[in-house]
């Protein structure tokens, strides 16, 4: 699925191909917390790194967090304007690209469920409402971002 995404005060426009657009998983780390900003988590999506274009890339700034003491590899990219969070992506998967949904302009397709990760990182106030169908993990989930888009026939191959 093509996807079109900005920050907000437009410095930065950019499409990617997404093979898992669904927006799915809440991941309420205090990374994804505090850069992302917006309702105690963050969706992350799933795109093939090589169908980025970006307009604006001088208004980028990168980030990257440091967990357990070391500073990880993953790339947080954002607007150095208007601070909004776009992607994530990793030098160890140089052809996967993580766009945040909130930053995506394209309507996006409403997920079946909702699988809260990263629990046990929650801040006090951002505990998730509990909802029938929903799943909860303190850590990481039993299925990755493109296994659970198979799951759910929501895979975009094309």
């Amino acid at each position: 699925m093509k996807l079109e995404g900005s920050c907000r005060c437009g410095a930065v426009r950019f499409s990617l191909k997404a093979y898992a657009p669904c927006p799915y998983m809440r991941c309420y780390c205090s990374i994804c917390r505090k850069t992302a900003g917006g309702g105690g988590y963050a969706i992350n999506l799933g795109a093939r790194a090589d169908t980025l274009t970006v307009e604006g890339e001088d208004a980028i700034a990168m980030f990257h967090a440091v967990i357990d003491g070391e500073e990880s590899p993953g790339e947080r990219r954002f607007c150095r304007h208007c601070g909004s969070a776009l992607w994530v992506s990793d030098p160890r998967w140089p052809e996967l690209v993580h766009p945040f949904a909130s930053a995506i302009d394209t309507p996006l397709p409403t997920p079946p469920e909702t699988v809260h990760i990263m629990l046990a990182h929650a801040a006090d106030w951002a505990k998730p409402e509990r909802v029938e169908g929903d799943r909860y993990f303190d850590g990481y989930p039993d299925q990755s971002l493109e296994d659970w888009h198979r799951t759910h026939g929501l895979l975009d191959n094309a």
